[in-house]
């Protein structure tokens, strides 16, 4: 390890002037302002290696980790000689100092679908559904499936929560098998058509369609139902069924735009209000709680409000969307 730089050319990182006496770069990692409280010296090249590890993953140096955490950073410095000693704390401020939070993650996808004039096209076709004037003889459905869902009956009963004492939940269970939830969120009132199946096929997704076909006045000449592009709502029985209810028209976002379906905003609060504690007798005492929920979910139905943000953050990543859909 070469020798730290004096005191006289590094000091504590600043002039005279109170500014910090090295070039552009290293003046940008001067953590200064928090310097340690036992005046322990950190020259500026170790900010800077911080920032270089924090820009790195673990495992380009050789670290099985798979973030980096401030203690790791700190041992990752002993380790390289850099320094005989850094707490995590200081490698927290010189971290915070540059906005970095490597322990954190984001998933991205990379452009598998390209983003051409198809893309748009689709995506614009969703927008158009949401957002213009609808006609008092049509209605827009979403469409989806919540999957897999256990009863998961413990073997204690779920204990409420007591002064002092959050609810208790027994951490042993049975398994009774899964079921799954067929949902469909009228986005004009909110209004949720739900029914259950013990498996997911096309015909289940018939049964499905039949019975929001059913529940849906035949006033109603046209229902436009967004749904996931996926093999069970294209097959050839599904297409069959349509052809004999020609006022169903289906509307497939892109790939991985599950996040154009707003049914997936009532799924969430279904996962948070009535599925966040798993405990039911059978998968009939499941479905029966899931049909409660609905009909008390029906006593404030709202519809959900749709903002363009995210569309305009997906469609400026377009090849001239709006010139290649027109």
């Amino acid at each position: 390890m070469p020798p730290p730089p004096d005191r006289e050319s590094y000091g504590s990182g600043m002039s005279v002037n109170g500014r910090c006496a090295l070039p552009r770069l290293a003046s940008t990692v001067c953590p200064t302002k928090n310097a340690p409280a036992d005046g322990r010296f950190f020259p500026p090249v170790v900010a800077l290696y911080v920032v270089k590890l924090a820009c790195e993953r673990p495992d380009v140096i050789g670290r099985s980790l798979s973030q980096w955490e401030s203690a790791e950073l700190a041992r990752q410095l002993v380790r390289d000689g850099v320094v005989e000693a850094i707490s995590p704390q200081t490698v927290q401020r010189i971290l915070a100092h540059h906005k970095l939070k490597p322990w954190r993650h984001h998933l991205w996808l990379s452009p598998q679908v390209p983003r051409d004039a198809a893309f748009a096209a689709q995506v614009q076709e969703i927008v158009a559904l949401y957002t213009r004037p609808w006609g008092v003889w049509e209605m827009v459905v979403c469409v989806d499936e919540k999957t897999s869902l256990q009863p998961r009956t413990r073997k204690a009963p779920t204990l409420a929560a007591q002064p002092g004492q959050p609810v208790r939940v027994e951490h042993e269970y049975t398994r009774q098998g899964a079921l799954n939830l067929f949902a469909g969120c009228d986005t004009r009132t909110g209004k949720v058509y739900a029914t259950t199946a013990e498996r997911k096929r096309q015909v289940e997704c018939i049964a499905f369609l039949e019975h929001v076909d059913r529940e849906i006045v035949p006033a109603i000449t046209t229902i436009h139902v967004i749904l996931d592009n996926v093999w069970m709502h294209k097959g050839k029985q599904v297409q069959a069924w349509l052809a004999k209810h020609p006022r169903f028209v289906l509307h497939f976002p892109p790939v991985h735009c599950s996040w154009m379906n707003q049914v997936e905003q009532w799924f969430s609060i279904l996962q948070r209000k009535r599925l966040q504690i798993a405990d039911f007798a059978d998968k009939q005492h499941l479905a029966a709680r899931l049909m409660a929920f609905v009909a008390a979910w029906h006593e404030h139905a709202h519809p959900f409000r749709w903002s363009t943000k995210s569309v305009a953050k997906v469609m400026a990543k377009c090849e001239n969307p709006v010139a290649k859909a027109a």
